[in-house]
């Protein structure tokens, strides 16, 4: 249910709007002053504020662009004063409409479903926006972060350890033989064995950690605050989770995969892609010295 908030300082004008708005189906509550109005919005937020603009003490417009600056709050301006006030005033200090006193409660109606419809029809963008953002940082058969996320992500990490020289590790991995079991049993289940993968990796982290798709059979994952020894720990958590799981590509035949992981701190000076190079240097060392093991 919509909520409107109905601010005036006229008794009259203010008990007659509210016993309007909830008659038409709307969640009400009220104010006499623009002071009283800023206090209970630090508790609740209404969908819309309907306020006058003439007022004791702060003024409806001065009290609207604080609500804009602060809240995402709808606002409507009314006032009875066609001289001193303009509709471009009023937009201007952030309002979604303007209406001169004494309104029509028809109009009214008109206006606050007009506003409600923008305000919903924003919403659905903004939402639709985090959506996209959310899938372009997103690989889609796995769920974790891409690989144009990680090396933002990694940026981010390496300018934070510059400012609190906390420790950083970083782990890569890969799935042994992948070409071999896709060759044999087909893409389908070896996005199987990928999309196990992602999930595993992402039961052995906490919070502050992140994984990462970094293409095709690769892996990776961003250890904040993580030196080289607890990095190989959580890497053989991995490696151990997903060398015991059991795929069923054909009816009564079980098979499995192995990963290959490599583990690298950030030394201080190094560069990303230093970085990320002495992580792939240690995981190919794990498939020289025969594969599913961690190497630094």
């Amino acid at each position: 249910m919509t909520s409107i908030m109905i601010v005036d300082d006229e008794d009259a004008i203010r008990e007659t709007t509210e016993e309007f708005l909830k008659f038409s189906g709307y969640s009400t509550i009220s104010a006499s002053n623009a002071e009283d109005t800023l206090e209970i919005l630090k508790l609740f937020q209404p969908d819309i504020v309907l306020t006058d603009i003439s007022m004791q003490g702060i003024s409806g417009l001065e009290m609207t662009k604080i609500i804009k600056e602060t809240y995402p709050v709808e606002v409507i301006v009314m006032t009875g004063y066609i001289a001193e006030h303009s509709y471009e005033e009023a937009i201007n200090a952030g309002a979604s409409d303007f209406i001169f006193k004494p309104f029509r409660f028809e109009e009214l109606s008109l206006r606050i479903k007009r506003v409600i419809r923008e305000m919903n029809l924003k919403r659905q963008h903004e939402e639709l926006v985090k959506k996209l953002e959310v899938l372009a940082i997103t690989d889609g058969l796995t769920g974790l972060y891409n690989q144009r996320y990680f090396y933002q992500q990694l940026s981010n990490e390496i300018e934070r350890h510059s400012r609190y020289k906390a420790d950083l590790s970083l782990l890569l991995m890969d799935i042994d033989h992948f070409k071999i079991f896709n060759d044999t049993w087909g893409h389908l289940e070896g996005d199987k064995v990928l999309m196990e993968l992602g999930l595993m990796i992402k039961s052995c982290l906490r919070s502050m950690d992140a994984a990462y798709r970094y293409g095709g059979e690769e892996f990776t994952v961003i250890l904040p605050e993580t030196n080289l020894k607890s990095a190989c720990i959580v890497g053989e958590r991995i490696r151990q989770s997903f060398a015991s799981k059991r795929f069923f590509p054909v009816e009564g035949k079980e098979v499995y995969a192995t990963i290959s992981i490599g583990a690298a701190q950030f030394t201080e000076g190094e560069t990303i892609m230093s970085l990320i190079k002495r992580a792939d240097m240690a995981m190919f060392k794990s498939k020289q010295e025969g594969r599913n093991k961690v190497s630094i």
